[in-house]
Parts: C-alpha cells; sequence; structure tokens
C-alpha cells in the first residue's frame, strides 16, 4: 500500500538522522497539493527545536528517490511534505483495481474475529436503535473480512427478564387485541410492542402490580406455569421470525444466536463462585464494589435469587470464549450503554486475568428524525418497520413515471431504501448522533446512498452499451492522467484506516468523492463514440470495480437499474 511504502521510507531517514522513535502521520491530501503528505518535519522540529520549513527541505533531499512509485516530493505550507505518485504506478493500480482481491489488505490474517451486534429483544419493538447496530455492526464485520480474518457474527438477545415478564403482564390484560392467526408477523410484532409498553407503564405506576410482574418474571426463568409458557413460546418464535426477516432485508445474517436464558445460569454460577473474590454480598443481593475502581457499583445477583443482565453478561461471555475463542471480540451496542460496558468488561478483566485481547465496545448515538414526519404507537420508539416503509413509499413515490415489473419494482425500491437509510448511518462518525433526512437521503444528486448506487447504474447501462457496439476497454494509450486514476490508487489505504479506526465514514466519504469525479468525468468527456473510447471504458469499469468493493463493505447493493 502506498501509505505504508512512505511511511517506511521516512522511517529510514528519520533511523539514519537519530529521530527513529518520531510518531507521525501520513494522509491524503486535496489532489492539487499531491497524493499524500506527512506532518514529520513538524514534528521533527518539534522535538528539536528547528524550523520546520528548513526540516522539510532537509526530509525532501534525502528522500527523493528512495520511496517506490513516488516521482515527485514538494514541501509546503508552514512544513508539510507533499508526495506525487508517478503515473506509471497510477496505471498500474487501474488494472489492479479490477481484481476481486482489490482493496483486501492481511491486517487481521488468520486471526478469528467475533462481532456482536443487533441485540433485538423478543417482546419489544425492533426499533432505529437496531437497525444503526446491524448497520455498523455488518460493516465491522465486512471491514474485518476484508483483511483476510475469520469472522463470527454473533446476535445475543434477551428472551428471559423483566421486559418480557411486563409484555406478557400487557397480553393478559389485552386478550381481546391479540392479533388473529396469519396476520404478518410484522403486526403481531407491534402487539407485542403496545403490550410491552402497557406492561411497563403498570409496573412503574403500581406496587400491586410491581410484584405481579415480579412473580411472573420469576415464573418465566424457572418455567413453572403452563399457561405463561404457551404465551412466551408463542411470542418468542413471532418475535424471532420477524427479526430475521429484518436481518435479510438489511442485508445481516448470523453465525451464532445467543439468549439470555441459555447464558444466565452459567453467570450466576460464575459469580456464586467469585464471592469474595471478585463480588461481596450485600442485603440479600450480590453486588460488585465498582467505587473501588472509579466506576459504579452495580448487582449481579437481585435479592430474588435471580441473575441480572450484568451476570447474565458474564455467562454470555464465557459461552463465547468455549465456543469460539476469539482473538479479537467487539460488541456494538448504543451509548447509553457505555458505562455499562465499563463494568462488564472490567468484572471479566478480573474473572480472566489472562485474556488474549480485552474485549472492545464500539457504540453508536441516536438517529433522530423531523417531527412530525413519522408516529408510532410504541411510546417515544420509532420502529424499524416505520423508518423503512417511510423511505420506500418516497422511493415509490420518485419512481411513478418509470416502467418496472412489480418484481424488480420491489427489488429496485428495497434496495434504495436500504441504501439511503445505510449511507445516512455510516456518513456519520461511529458515536454521533444521526439526524435523518428523508429527502436528502434519497437524492441522486450528492451526499446519499441512492448517488453512490445510481453511479454504479449509469456506469452497468454504458458497459452494456459499449458491449452492444462491440468495444472493448482497454489500457492502451491512455488519454492525460486525471482525478479519477489519482483517486483510485487510495483505496486499499482507505479501507485499512476504516479498519483500524473502525471508522465507516472513511468509506463512505471516499465513495461519494470517487463518484463526484466520475460524474464530473462523464459531464465533459463522450464515452462512448470517440476515439478514445476503449480508456475510457476501461477506466469505467475500473470505477465501478472500486465503487461496488467499497459499497459491499457498507453492506449496499447496486440495483440493475434506477
Amino acid at each position: 500500500m502506498i501509505i505504508e511504502a512512505i511511511k517506511k521510507g521516512i522511517k529510514e531517514v528519520l533511523t539514519k538522522m537519530g529521530q527513529e522513535t518520531i510518531s507521525f502521520d501520513v494522509l491524503e491530501t486535496e489532489l492539487t497539493f499531491g497524493d499524500y503528505s506527512s506532518n514529520v518535519a513538524l514534528v521533527f522540529a518539534k522535538h528539536t527545536g528547528k524550523n520546520p520549513k528548513e526540516v522539510a527541505e532537509e526530509l525532501k533531499e534525502k528522500l527523493f528517490g528512495k520511496i517506490s512509485k513516488v516521482e515527485k516530493i514538494e514541501t509546503a505550507g508552514v512544513g508539510f511534505i507533499n508526495f506525487f505518485i508517478s503515473e506509471e504506478a497510477i496505471l498500474e493500480n487501474l488494472e489492479k483495481s479490477l481484481a476481486e482481491d482489490y482493496g483486501k489488505n492481511d491486517l487481521y490474517a488468520g486471526k478469528k474475529v467475533m462481532v456482536e451486534y443487533a441485540q433485538p429483544n423478543p417482546f419489544k419493538p425492533f426499533h432505529v436503535g437496531h437497525v444503526m447496530a446491524i448497520t455498523i455492526g455488518e460493516t465491522l464485520a465486512r471491514l474485518f473480512e476484508n483483511a483476510r480474518a475469520t469472522v463470527k457474527r454473533v446476535n445475543y438477545q434477551g428472551d428471559v427478564g423483566r421486559h418480557v415478564a411486563s409484555a406478557i403482564y400487557g397480553i393478559l390484560h389485552k386478550k381481546d387485541e391479540v392479533p388473529k392467526e396469519g396476520v404478518k408477523n410484522a403486526e403481531v410484532v407491534e402487539f407485542l410492542g403496545d403490550c410491552y409498553v402497557y406492561g411497563t407503564h403498570a409496573y412503574e405506576e403500581s406496587n400491586e402490580v410491581k410484584e405481579e410482574i415480579t412473580a411472573l418474571n420469576k415464573k418465566i426463568f424457572e418455567r413453572s406455569d403452563e399457561e405463561i409458557n404457551k404465551i412466551y413460546d408463542w411470542g418468542r418464535k413471532i418475535s424471532f421470525e420477524y427479526f430475521d426477516e429484518v436481518y435479510e432485508r438489511l442485508g445481516s445474517h448470523f453465525d451464532r444466536y445467543y439468549l439470555e436464558s441459555e447464558v444466565a445460569e452459567d453467570g450466576l454460577q460464575i459469580v456464586k463462585e467469585n464471592i469474595g473474590k471478585v463480588f461481596e454480598e450485600s442485603d440479600g443481593a450480590v453486588v460488585w464494589p465498582g467505587e473501588k475502581y472509579g466506576l459504579h457499583t452495580r448487582v449481579f445477583i437481585n435479592k430474588e435469587g435471580l441473575p441480572t443482565y450484568e451476570a447474565k453478561e458474564i455467562g454470555l461471555f464465557n459461552k463465547k470464549l468455549q465456543e469460539i475463542n476469539p482473538d479479537i471480540s467487539i460488541t456494538e451496542t448504543g451509548n447509553e450503554q457505555r458505562e455499562y460496558f465499563k463494568v462488564v468488561y472490567k468484572v471479566l478483566s478480573l474473572i480472566y486475568p489472562n485474556l488474549k485481547t480485552a474485549p472492545i465496545h464500539i457504540s453508536h448515538g441516536m438517529m433522530r428524525l423531523p417531527s412530525g414526519k413519522m408516529s408510532s404507537r410504541l411510546g417515544n420508539v420509532i420502529t424499524a418497520e416505520s423508518l423503512m416503509g417511510g423511505v420506500k413509499n418516497l422511493v415509490v413515490s420518485k419512481m411513478d413515471n418509470k416502467e418496472f415489473a412489480p418484481e424488480e419494482k420491489e427489488e429496485t425500491v428495497s434496495s434504495v431504501a436500504v441504501g439511503a437509510i445505510k449511507y445516512s448511518i455510516l456518513k456519520q462518525s461511529v458515536g454521533k448522533d444521526v439526524h435523518f433526512d428523508f429527502e436528502k437521503s434519497i437524492s441522486f444528486e450528492g451526499d446519499s446512498g441512492p448517488y453512490l448506487q445510481y453511479t454504479g447504474v449509469r456506469i452497468k447501462s454504458l458497459l452494456k452499451k459499449a458491449e452492444a457496439e462491440n468495444i472493448l476497454g482497454s489500457k492502451e494509450n491512455p488519454e492525460e492522467i486525471g482525478d479519477i486514476e489519482r483517486f483510485l490508487i487510495r483505496f486499499p489505504d482507505v479501507a485499512k484506516r476504516a479498519l483500524v479506526e473502525m471508522s465507516p465514514q472513511y468509506i463512505a466519504t471516499y465513495l461519494i468523492d470517487l463518484s463526484a469525479f466520475y460524474n464530473s468525468y462523464y459531464a465533459s468527456h463522450q464515452i462512448i463514440g470517440d476515439k478514445n473510447a476503449p480508456y475510457r471504458m476501461y477506466l469505467s469499469r475500473a470505477v465501478l470495480s472500486t465503487l461496488e468493493k467499497g459499497l459491499w463493505l457498507l453492506g449496499i447493493g447496486v440495483p440493475k437499474r434506477m
């Protein structure tokens, strides 16, 4: 990769100058200033007290001719060093970009990586937060696969606990509203969500109901009541069937589904075994004294003798170690669980002091929607169904004048809607809130998923037309090297950086810029019908190939037409 070659060359020069410990950056720059830029002279000057411009000139002289594929080096500004890639290397890269493995790296070759994400709970609404988790988690999994890791996708779901008891309490009080057999799973899940909200409000407003739901929770955990078991099994089954439908629509799948009910007993026993070593008994419960470590004290076994979420998390981790034993373990959730995972991971480090690597928690912000755009009967929760349905309806309204067969139309609408939602999430830094704008999300002009998809469809259409006219792409007799060729060479470095920093927005930004370069080129050049058509088609193929690889990393497909 180009960045690695530049870094290696700089390090060799620094070592000869006795400054091998200096830490510096090499990053992409504006194409008008070169292909890559480094701040090494600024850092060097800070360490030695020298003038940064003079240091930059000195380093430029020492680096020139020593870095493969770099044909020119310039200094700029207060002491930056800019690197220009040779035309020969850029043209070689065009051919590489057509290969299936273009953009892949060996960063995690031979490593086993587990990514846990999604985590919707049966009997509760499948909301936009779950859509964000699936979008980010799936992209992280693909970035690791792109680095040649063996990836296991894991989904942990709370099929027992107070939320289930609250929902079943609601079902028992809403028997007349239970959907008839044959109703779509989405409608049944909405009913279950209503029941969960009903039961939760009742729990908070009445001590008598609180005791009733607490007793229900114990019955569910112990499976001691036949009527409750039937309701539980029905709601759990419908919930999971619906979740699978949503995963498929969002282009995700899982290798292992872990359930609270299967890890609860393990967690309970592990906590009990560590009382006096990690945990303490307190007023009939078992707690972890977090204040000793600058964290919150948490209950792991409640006064009823049942394991809490925290204890089940310990059981889950133990089960993962036994079954998968990953080199890297990542869990993706919402920001609101940051403090919770600080506690859980600290506890895990005390119980398992010899872990290969510490587990990693990555969190996302909230999705904020314009007021008045959508409503939900589930309290303050916006469901995934509402979000996806709203975007699909908007896409359909933009397609009214286009002739599509029913099946193709549904496929196209779904692809564009998912692309719009996913891109809106992934273009932001992970952890920040997403301000979702319906109209902008489906725009074919500018910063959107459909804009990227439309660029791909446009190139596919060109290739189909060129094939009909027997115009074969060729890298021979290239025109003057332009922004597209120079920009394509950056993709492998961008894909690697997105993984190292676990920041998919680098891919999203790169693809928008690449599409903008190509669409500008398309507007100013006649692709077919010109003497340079063979090279222009070759360049178009290279752009499409790279665009599709980048979109795959984001979990976004390119429709046949739009």
